[in-house]
């Protein structure tokens, strides 16, 4: 397994990703109420 805290910037990098793929696609994303 990889360091905690590589996996967790690892994740962050693909949420990153997501968001700017959803916003180049000017799709709206609306997070879902915590």
């Amino acid at each position: 397994g990889k360091p905690p805290k590589v996996a967790i910037t690892a994740v962050m990098r693909k949420l990153l990703v997501l968001a700017n793929s959803l916003v180049a696609q000017n799709r709206p994303w609306i997070p879902r109420p915590a």
